[in-house]
């Protein structure tokens, strides 16, 4: 640690002797989201917030509204009511060209790639770059095969067409063109559903690469519970209509939810969370036994 940031942490340092974290920034925040597809809610109420640098993780039963959630807050769904603000900006109260320059900021990953077939993947990445109008053919290309070259595949792959491609690589592709803008911000849907274990675990790895690499604040919803437990700094519980808890997983395995304590806690869940790494002089059974029961901390 510099002198400068010792200084300063000793500043920050109360009489208490207790070391204060610094204020984290929010990129994301969800207050009181309502969200009904006619008499049927969704929604109720929910709060959410995703800090700079972390992988938030979105987790729920069928039917919980992860992807609704997700829709909502790029832009694809208005809410029935309540705000989202991403950096700053509430998209309820946004015209449409503002909306789109804030778009520009985020990638999106959908579920299944989304790849247009009668594109190329080189064009396929080159489009949301072409879509702002404003940079010469030579420039986007370039780009684009960066990002190729990013996500671990190479310039052979340019002129493939989706049709060519292994589930695998779709994937590799459909975040290639989320960063093509060069965002802040990624919004990744279910992943690694439909791969393959060793593609799953590769592509896994790729996103913690990347993630440190470009600094990226990544929200992503998944069901796989390897995928889940290696990538989080936080996972939100959808349930009964809210976030019931954003936090670490470790302290989920704490929270007297009959969802929670299912996901986390059954068979599945524990076998997944055996690859979270020890604390210090903590066995398995510690780390995993029921805390008392009593008002949770927990909801975003």
């Amino acid at each position: 640690m510099t002198t400068a940031t010792s200084a300063a942490a000793t500043s920050a340092t109360p009489a208490s002797g207790i070391v204060q974290q610094a204020p984290r920034t929010t990129v994301l925040e969800v207050r009181d989201l309502v969200k009904r597809f006619g008499e049927a809610v969704v929604h109720d109420h929910l709060n959410l917030d995703v800090y700079r640098g972390e992988v938030l993780s979105i987790v729920g039963g069928s039917g919980s509204g992860k992807t609704v959630l997700l829709r909502q807050i790029v832009g694809l769904e208005r809410p029935t009511s309540g705000t989202i603000r991403v950096f700053g900006e509430d998209l309820t109260k946004l015209d449409a060209a503002r909306l789109q320059a804030l778009r520009n900021r985020w990638g999106l990953q959908f579920q299944r790639g989304a790849l247009f077939s009668a594109l190329s993947v080189i064009d396929n990445i080159a489009l949301p770059l072409r879509e702002l109008r404003t940079l010469p053919d030579d420039l986007i290309c370039s780009s684009s095969l960066l990002k190729l070259q990013l996500v671990g595949l190479s310039a052979r792959d340019a002129d493939k067409m989706p049709s060519d491609l292994s589930g695998g690589m779709i994937k590799r592709v459909a975040l290639a063109r989320a960063l093509a803008l060069e965002p802040e911000l990624v919004f990744l849907d279910e992943p690694t559903a439909g791969l393959d274990p060793m593609a799953s675990d590769d592509y896994v790895a790729l996103i913690r690469e990347l993630r440190h690499e470009l600094g990226l604040t990544v929200v992503m919803v998944t069901h796989d519970l390897d995928t889940l437990v290696a990538l989080s700094d936080r996972v939100a519980v959808l349930a009964d209509h809210k976030v019931l808890a954003a936090l670490p997983i470790r302290e989920l395995a704490h929270v007297d939810h009959p969802f929670i304590r299912e996901y986390f806690l059954g068979e599945r869940g524990q076998r997944a969370m055996q690859a979270l790494p020890a604390l210090p002089g903590a066995t398995r059974e510690a780390m995993h036994a029921p805390a008392p029961a009593g008002p949770q901390s927990g909801e975003a």
